[in-house]
């Protein structure tokens, strides 16, 4: 193939509301919410409910959650994609790469969008695409909609080239393995009478049942991540936090149901962790500090349970770490390798 072609990386996330006001995050919600992947209802009825009754009031709920999450560089998604696409592209130039990958994200829901994210790949000379949506397991709810989101980009600006997408990473080594050195690194003791609860999105059963693997890949990585600490079934579980809405049955059982439990019968430490977030976000930056380790303290001295601040450890997402670079690296350098090979 000619030296200048090149093969562009797309790292794709869900979104994020430009600002933390409530006009801002009305915007990306009424974006997200009207997926039919996310809320498939009946269109025109779904799109006046949305707007008359829940962007309203969710719109000054988020924002003030959002506000507390805010950084002086901007949404924490958004500088945490910005690092690992640095991150990644300095991984390719170390292996050997050159100038032959350029790295760019976008997002399903805001700004970069992936159209926008696959014109500036096709404007650099990229003639083939890697899309990787940073899902660990895969849903039809997320990897599905980057997987919509691309073919729209696709005829929006007529690519020209041809892509592929990787459609999971969930049982990748180096993903494994990161993980649960990020775990130890938290303060974990194999040896002790720690606990992990492996923390995941829920999505509905209605999608399972429809053939969804997803609930079968959080359960691959937990017992994975597992095992490489060496630790047995008793000392971890799975729960799943972010149910969307209460009139569609949730993949369970849930995260706090989980921690109401082990707060109440007693355990040792519990160390809370997200697989399946790859960057610190809302759902892990307020929810995890706001939401989960109160309830925890809640239930426990409501118990007559002594504890105390580190009786809850939350392990960070692997965010904008080496380690996190190393993994998108290893998830899509043989596919880069290939096309560049033929």
């Amino acid at each position: 193939m000619p030296a200048h072609t090149r093969c562009g990386v797309l790292l794709v996330n869900t979104g994020t509301p430009a600002a933390p006001t409530p006009k801002e995050v009305r915007k990306y919600l009424g974006k997200f919410l009207i997926d039919k992947r996310i809320a498939p209802m009946n269109r025109a009825a779904w799109w006046l409910i949305l707007h008359l009754f829940i962007l309203p009031s969710r719109g000054r709920k988020s924002a003030a959650k959002y506000e507390a999450i805010w950084t002086d560089e901007g949404s924490p998604l958004n500088v945490g994609h910005e690092k690992l696409v640095s991150g990644l592209s300095a991984a390719f130039g170390e292996a050997g790469f050159g100038n032959t990958v350029e790295v760019r994200y976008a997002m399903s829901y805001s700004e970069p969008t992936i159209s926008a994210s696959m014109r500036e790949l096709k404007d650099c000379g990229c003639k083939h695409l890697i899309v990787l949506p940073l899902y660990p397991q895969s849903a039809y709810s997320t990897t599905g909609a980057v997987h919509d989101g691309v073919e729209r980009a696709v005829r929006k600006i007529k690519w020209d080239g041809t892509y592929e997408l990787i459609d999971n990473y969930h049982d990748n080594l180096t993903y494994i393995k990161a993980l649960a050195a990020s775990i130890k690194h938290a303060g974990f003791d194999p040896e002790s009478d720690d606990m992990i609860l492996f923390s995941f999105h829920s999505i509905p059963l209605v999608d399972i049942e429809a053939g969804d693997t997803y609930e079968l890949q959080t359960g691959a990585s937990s017992l994975q991540i597992a095992s490489e600490l060496g630790i047995d079934r008793k000392r971890w579980t799975i729960g799943y936090q972010c149910r969307f809405d209460k009139g569609r049955e949730w993949l369970s059982p849930y995260s706090k149901d989980v921690l109401a439990r082990w707060a109440e019968s007693g355990v040792g430490r519990v160390f809370f962790v997200c697989p399946g977030f790859a960057v610190d976000c809302l759902e892990t930056l307020h929810d995890v500090g706001d939401e989960f380790m109160p309830l925890y303290f809640e239930k426990a001295r409501a118990a007559g349970r002594p504890v105390s601040d580190d009786h809850f450890v939350y392990v960070p997402c692997l965010d904008r770490s080496k380690a996190h670079a190393k993994v998108l690296y290893e998830a899509t350098s043989p596919y880069v390798g290939a096309w560049l090979d033929d």
